[in-house]
C-alpha cells in the first residue's frame, strides 16, 4: 500500500504514512461484524449474511446512509489475524456467509486474512462493493470470492461526477461487473435456495433520476445474462439531514411512481431478482455501528 492503486482513484498515497482518497491507511478498519438478516433473500436466507463493516470508501457518496463509517471513519484499526479470527467467528454463529462491505481499499488484508482460514471456511464469500472497482483489483481476488455484490449507482457522468465525484463512474463499473461475471460464473445455489456463486448487481433508485435507472437497466439487460446475474432494485433512499442544500432534489424520499416504474420496465425487459418494500426508506435499516463483533 506504499503506492495505492487499489482502486480506479489511483491515488497513489503512502498508505504506510498517509491516507488514501478512501481516508484509509494500511491497518484494516472495522465498524461492526454481526449477522445481517436484511440483505437479498439468497444471501440472508437463514440465519444471515455474516457481514464485515469496513470503514472508509473509495467513492464518497454525498448521500451515503453509512456516512458514519465511510465518510467519518467511524471503526476500529484490527489486525489481519483478528481479521480472520472475526470470519471464523461468524461461521460459528452460523453465518449464510461472509459479507465483506465496503472492502476495496482493504484487498491486500482481506486477501491475507482469508488465507489464513480458508481451509476452515465452509461457507461462500461476499464481495459487497460501490461498483467502482479495478479489474487488477478483481483479478487479485480470483479464488477467493464467490459472490460479487456490486452497485451500479449511476450512469450520467454529469450524475456521478456531481454525487460522488466520479465522472467515468459508469465506465469504470460497468467494465469491472462484466469482469466480475466472468472470473465467478453462473449462479449456483445449495439446497436450501442459498446462493453459493454468482453474482447480484444492486442499483439504488434515486429521487428525480429514474430515466438514469432505466438506462442501467437497459444496459444490464443487453450485457448480462439472467443465468449469470441477478438484480435487486432497491427503495430504501432515505434522505439524511446531512445532506447538502446543494442536492435540494436528495432532500426527499422516492416516490411510489419513480420506484415502479423502474421495476415495471426491468420486468419488460426481462430481468430477474429483487425489490423491495417502500418500509426500507427508514433509518431504522441502517446498521447500529457500535464496534459490536470486533
Amino acid at each position: 500500500m506504499n503506492n495505492c492503486m487499489l482502486c480506479p482513484r489511483k491515488c497513489g498515497a503512502d498508505r504506510t504514512t498517509s491516507r488514501g482518497f478512501c481516508g484509509a491507511g494500511n491497518k484494516t478498519i472495522v465498524a461492526r461484524a454481526s449477522l445481517h438478516k436484511w440483505e437479498e433473500p439468497c444471501i440472508s436466507y437463514k440465519n444471515g449474511a455474516g457481514t464485515v463493516f469496513f470503514s472508509g470508501c473509495n467513492i464518497h457518496c454525498c448521500f451515503c446512509q453509512n456516512n458514519k463509517i465511510s465518510n467519518k471513519l467511524f471503526g476500529k484499526e484490527i489486525s489481519v489475524r483478528e481479521l480472520a479470527d472475526i470470519f471464523l467467528s461468524l461461521q460459528e454463529k452460523g453465518a449464510d456467509n461472509i459479507d465483506l462491505v465496503t472492502p476495496t481499499h482493504f484487498v491486500p488484508n482481506i486477501i491475507t486474512a482469508l488465507d489464513i482460514v480458508k481451509h476452515k471456511l465452509i461457507i461462500p464469500v461476499v464481495y459487497n462493493c460501490g461498483g467502482y472497482e479495478s479489474c487488477k483489483t478483481i483479478d487479485l481476488l480470483d479464488g477467493y470470492i464467490d459472490i460479487y455484490l456490486p452497485d451500479i449507482k449511476y450512469f450520467s457522468s454529469d450524475i456521478s461526477q456531481k454525487y460522488s465525484n466520479a465522472p467515468d463512474y459508469f465506465e469504470v463499473s460497468s467494465t469491472a461487473v462484466r469482469a466480475m461475471i466472468k472470473q465467478i460464473g453462473s449462479l449456483q445455489y445449495n439446497s436450501e435456495g442459498g446462493l453459493i456463486k454468482g453474482t447480484i448487481i444492486r442499483h439504488l433508485v434515486l429521487p428525480s433520476h429514474r430515466h438514469d435507472s432505466m438506462k442501467i437497466i437497459e444496459w444490464i439487460a443487453g450485457n448480462t445474462s439472467s443465468d449469470d446475474v441477478l438484480v435487486s432494485i432497491m427503495n430504501q433512499y432515505t434522505p439524511f439531514d446531512f445532506i447538502s442544500d446543494e442536492h435540494i432534489e436528495l432532500k426527499r424520499h422516492v416516490t411510489k411512481m419513480e420506484y415502479n416504474s423502474v421495476v415495471n420496465y426491468a420486468a419488460e425487459l426481462g430481468i430477474k431478482g429483487f425489490t423491495q418494500q417502500k418500509s426500507s426508506a427508514s433509518e431504522e435499516y441502517v446498521p447500529d455501528f457500535n464496534l459490536i463483533g470486533i
